[in-house]
């Protein structure tokens, strides 16, 4: 019989609205079933008479959660008056306090590490705040074990100083904003998930590996939420998390997901180290050149980017993690990645009513770039996309040539070898050995052109760009769309 996944929400600071988050936390399980626990973090009491008077509602049983709660521990000296037990107790039915740190384990083996306050910046530390004493105290015996993966889920009052480099910026004061310590303890502590709160906002970071890329054996990876406050005015969205599937609903501040202890999808953080290249590269993803807001998805070899100045909303590259020059320099793990990547792309361009093209320009480029545009099923045929390549290719004095759906292009075009190749929806695959020059645009031109896509003026991809907050919109709508298809969410 299948285990039945345990069913968690989490949310941000309560701030004694206790009313409003267990009437919420009602909505939800009407609509879409009971869930197991809630995870609160952030600041749980309110300082207020109206916060103190809901309080003792629930503290002398007059009123009851109607889930199992978990909260951290103060985040302010005024609030520490709530906390009668530094080690944790039961506040109220329902309502547990799970201590100053430490490590929950339920029935069901869902681990879960917490910090409760703030770092402290001074000796004695007051108490709502931790101490490095504490972390480590928290951190050895869970490393300490040579059978350690990670936890599941970490809980911090505090977000990880420097969370968001190499990604999307949160909208916050970073110069303010975090913990250094904490940003060590989720280094060490490989949560699946982390959450966090107190900045009054929300916040969901571009998803992070732990391992070292392409030096160490893959581990699972962790992504990191920051929650806004309960009831807080904006009503801000946050992700619904189901099985192994996530949409955006408008919960406020409460995300909900259901545990299933799988490896999921996730992206890079400043702590990956891959081999670099002898220059510097703009998509050698550990490279500080890198735009890594606008990558979609990230695998353990390869990893997926909306493309900077795209012809179409959803034109992708598919990247090696590591520097590598073209596809015939790829080892057969990174090929076996790419082609996942270039299935699960078919199958989502069709789901929008388009047709899949490749293509590869291993001429006067540094790394690796895998072109992939959709067309439109009702602008043209396959056959009307491979004659465009073949004329125009013809008209500017090349000879492409067709060559076998299941041609290895090692056995064509040896390493160092400059090529341009293309792949269509129906395999037919196209090639040209480059002589001497070649037009580096060539391949957008043909796909621009009156006979495929016909808009011309979008042959150039300078004349294409978007802003930084237009390439982010762009790439979080594609990331989303793309999401069901992606298949490193069941890896």
């Amino acid at each position: 019989m299948e285990e039945q996944p345990l069913r968690v929400l989490a949310c941000g600071d309560v701030e004694g609205r206790l009313n409003a988050l267990f009437n919420r936390v009602q909505a939800i399980q009407k609509k879409t079933g009971q869930f197991d626990l809630l995870l609160c973090v952030g600041e749980f009491f309110g300082t207020t008479p109206e916060a103190e008077a809901e309080w003792q509602l629930y503290k002398t049983g007059a009123k009851k959660a109607p889930i199992h709660t978990y909260i951290l521990g103060a985040a302010s000296q005024e609030t520490v008056k709530n906390f009668p037990n530094a080690d944790g107790c039961e506040l109220a039915e329902n309502i547990t306090y799970l201590g100053r740190r430490g490590v929950f384990t339920g029935v069901s083996g869902l681990q879960i590490a917490y910090v409760s306050g703030h770092e402290a910046r001074q000796e004695p530390a007051p108490a709502h705040c931790f101490t490095s004493k504490d972390l480590v105290a928290l951190m050895t015996p869970l490393t300490s074990s040579s059978k350690f993966k990670g936890v599941d889920i970490l809980l911090t009052s505090q977000w990880p100083r420097g969370v968001w480099h190499y990604a999307n910026n949160p909208e916050v004061n970073t110069k303010l904003c975090g913990s250094n310590s904490i940003a060590s303890l989720a280094d060490k502590l490989k949560p699946r998930y982390h959450f966090a709160a107190l900045e009054g906002a929300h916040y969901e970071r571009l998803p992070y590996r732990n391992h070292v890329v392409l030096q160490e054996n893959a581990q699972h990876v962790s992504r990191f939420i920051a929650l806004a406050a309960v009831n807080n005015p904006a009503k801000k969205k946050v992700r619904f998390h189901a099985r192994q599937r996530i949409s955006y609903m408008e919960i406020m501040c409460i995300a909900a997901f259901i545990k299933t202890l799988y490896q999921g999808f996730l992206k890079s953080w400043e702590n990956i180290k891959i081999s670099q290249p002898s220059g510097p590269c703009w998509f050698c993803l550990a490279s500080p050149q890198v735009e890594k807001h606008l990558v979609i998805s990230i695998g353990t070899h390869c990893y997926l980017a909306l493309a900077k100045g795209g012809l179409t909303p959803r034109h992708v590259l598919i990247l090696p993690i590591g520097h590598y020059q073209s596809v015939v320099d790829l080892s057969s793990e990174v090929v076996e990645e790419m082609e996942k990547y270039k299935s699960a792309l078919r199958k989502f361009y069709k789901s929008k009513g388009e047709r899949c093209v490749l293509f590869e320009r291993n001429y006067r480029s540094q790394h690796l770039q895998l072109q992939v545009v959709p067309v439109p099923l009702n602008r043209c045929a396959t056959e009307d996309i491979k004659e465009a390549f073949m004329v125009q290719a013809q008209e500017q004095q090349m000879e492409m040539m067709e060559i076998p759906e299941h041609t290895d292009l090692k056995q064509i075009a040896p390493p160092g070898t400059p090529y341009f190749y293309v792949e269509l929806d129906s395999g037919e695959k196209l090639f040209y050995r480059i002589q001497k020059h070649f037009p580096l645009q060539f391949g957008r031109e043909v796909l621009a052109s009156e006979a495929v896509l016909n808009i011309p003026t979008r042959a150039d991809w300078k004349e294409c760009k978007q802003s930084k907050e237009e390439e982010e919109e762009g790439s979080k709508q594609l990331r989303d769309d793309f999401q069901p298809y992606d298949f490193t969410w069941d890896e």
